[in-house]
């Protein structure tokens, strides 16, 4: 697996690494040593999947308040998706910047969100499926989110005309 630290601390690109042959590929897409030299956290306690049937879908921009705050690793197992992190830690050098990036079924990229971060996708194509893995059990008592569109952020969403829950429209901006 090759880990890349993107912009925001703490937060990585993770590639999966083929060994090939007439049949195929094998390779590694978790492995507790790896996330660990590179003083991840490996606690993953809980997967999910999100399936989504209109291209343009948006989801997000959710994270867990204290004390269930969670690292997430997610990686898109059909279709494509544009995922964002933002850095929400308040003491971090990149508190209120986001990054992108767009995970797809054929570079099975995946992203490790540190705690701290908010995180969202858009759907590029119909019919994309999503696969999570998270440190902490959901618990909807902390669950919470910033505005998709929220100025202080101003994230370029590749599609405008978007799908969302009324859940995520309602949202706030980010109170400082």
């Amino acid at each position: 697996m090759i880990f890349a630290e993107t912009k925001l601390k703490g937060a990585y690109s993770i590639e999966i690494e083929t060994i090939r042959d007439e049949r195929g590929f094998f390779a590694r897409s978790w492995c507790k040593e790896e996330f660990e030299k590179y003083n991840l956290d490996s606690n993953l306690v809980q997967c999910n999947i999100s399936f989504n049937k209109k291209k343009g879908t948006l989801r997000g921009m959710h994270y867990q308040r204290e004390p269930y705050s969670e690292v997430k690793v997610v990686r898109c197992t059909r279709g494509a998706i544009y995922d964002v992190i933002i850095d929400l830690r308040e003491s971090s050098p990149t508190f209120k910047k986001w990054f992108s990036i767009e995970l797809t079924e054929e570079n099975r990229k995946m992203i490790y969100i540190p705690k701290g971060f908010a995180h969202g996708f858009q759907t590029l194509f119909d019919n994309t499926e999503v696969f999570y893995q998270m440190s902490e059990f959901y618990n909807s008592e902390f669950a919470s989110g910033v505005r998709y569109n929220d100025k202080i952020f101003d994230i370029n969403w590749p599609i405008e005309n978007i799908t969302i829950s009324d859940k995520d429209k309602k949202y706030g901006d980010l109170k400082l």
